[in-house]
């Protein structure tokens, strides 16, 4: 029979059918107690006479609960285009303002108070505000309305307005109405009164007058202004990955920031707009998107067409890849800067650099020598799989966005930051 314990219990005996089933436990774990006095909790338990370590829960490892954080679970580039929208069909109305009130004042010894029905309250207006968060219009509901305004009350009571229903968009959003633009939201905070609200009604007071000393009109509130508007999304970074499918815009941008774009062996990989961000030591970070890839008669609205020419148009400057394993790779930059110019004059003039990559390819360095002969821009040759040269490409990098920075604010504009 094993001893009864005085060390847990306070000193107080154990009786002898607890310690008949302690017995039993005891024998069930191998002969060692699974508690300590406070000994357990500063140093460890030691090994049984079979050599294995016994766990500190009641239960078995495979029903304990798993305690590691869950990270996110990567989307796929098909499953993101249900989640990334670039244009978006809003229809907003303003709230309706609040009717004007219709009461007479009346107290003992005062019966003839006259008229004292207050105003209404002005209708919410619907209101669009740039945010850096957001990323996508996915968001965007199909319709907003504004918060109506409160009746006017008795006593001179004016009616409460209604509240301003604000919309999130990305930075970059360009809203249209009727084919024309009327706002631009390019700066994080920036707003824009899509829907103004309705004027409150008039109570019965303000028509208070020498001629008419009790007057019993009162107006209703006006409604609020009604609009449909297009939002479009214009992707903003500081530099444009332009290139044809397979030229290996998505592993560049992989190997020269965080983000994940998916890269394949077939064309059109990537279907939505990439935006990886570059760090620097003196904190300055570039944007640089992955537009997806254009091919001959893109301006004319072929493959993916000019649904992502209009990402490339916020770009400050452009980083043009080229495939240096195919024959006379310098066609492919003349068939590049033509779809741009085609799609809008002066965009393939911006400040760019010519990449060559898959420099690790026995045929691509044979081709480098006779791109450079037949163009006068800079060629930075890199592997972005292997990650050969990727440090003139991130240094030549800065020196563009560092020309550009200045170049704002010569201009007194304040330059994007990320």
């Amino acid at each position: 029979m094993v001893p009864r314990c005085w060390a847990v219990l306070g000193g107080r005996a154990v009786p002898a059918a607890a310690s008949a089933v302690l017995s039993r436990c005891w024998a069930v774990l191998g002969g060692q107690p699974p508690w300590r006095p406070v000994s357990l909790l500063l140093s460890p338990v030691p090994l049984p006479a079979g050599g294995r370590q016994l766990p500190f829960s009641t239960t078995c490892a495979r029903c304990s609960k798993n305690r590691r954080l869950r990270q996110k679970r990567v989307i796929s580039e098909r499953k993101l285009t249900r989640y990334f929208v670039d244009h978006r069909k809003v229809r907003v109305v303003g709230g309706q303002g609040g009717g004007g009130g219709h009461s007479f004042y009346s107290e003992p010894r005062k019966i003839f108070g006259g008229p004292d029905g207050g105003n209404g309250g002005d209708g919410g207006h619907v209101i669009l505000k740039a945010d850096q968060q957001m990323k996508s219009l996915s968001s965007v509901l199909p319709f907003y309305q504004g918060v109506h305004g409160e009746r006017g009350g008795s006593k001179n009571c004016y009616g409460a307005n209604g509240a301003y229903v604000y919309v999130k968009v990305p930075v970059g959003t360009l809203v249209k109405e009727d084919g024309k633009v009327v706002a631009d939201l390019t700066q994080h905070g920036e707003e824009y009164v899509a829907a103004y609200g309705g004027a409150g009604g008039k109570g019965n007071r303000f028509f208070l007058s020498n001629e008419n000393r009790a007057p019993t009109l009162f107006t209703p509130g006006e409604p609020g202004q009604e609009r449909v508007l297009h939002l479009e999304l214009k992707t903003t970074a500081h530099a444009g990955l332009v290139g044809f499918p397979n030229a290996g815009k998505s592993s560049l941008l992989r190997a020269i920031s965080s983000a994940k774009p998916a890269v394949a062996a077939y064309p059109f990989t990537t279907l939505n707009p990439h935006v990886g961000v570059v760090h620097y030591q003196d904190y300055e970070q570039v944007a640089v998107a992955d537009i997806p890839g254009l091919i001959k008669g893109a301006h004319q609205n072929r493959g993916l067409g000019m649904a992502f020419l209009r990402h490339i148009e916020r770009c400050r400057f452009l980083l043009y890849v080229v495939d240096l394993s195919v024959s006379q790779p310098w066609i492919q930059l003349q068939d590049l800067k033509y779809e741009l110019e085609q799609y809008k004059k002066g965009l393939s003039e911006r400040p760019c650099v010519v990449i060559g990559n898959k420099i690790d390819l026995a045929q691509s360095r044979i081709n480098l020598p006779l791109l450079k002969e037949q163009i006068d821009d800079r060629v930075i040759a890199l592997s972005a799989l292997t990650g050969d040269n990727l440090e003139e490409l991130l240094l030549h990098l800065r020196e563009l966005y560092d020309t550009y920075v200045k170049t704002e604010q010569s201009r007194g504009q304040s330059p994007v930051k990320w």
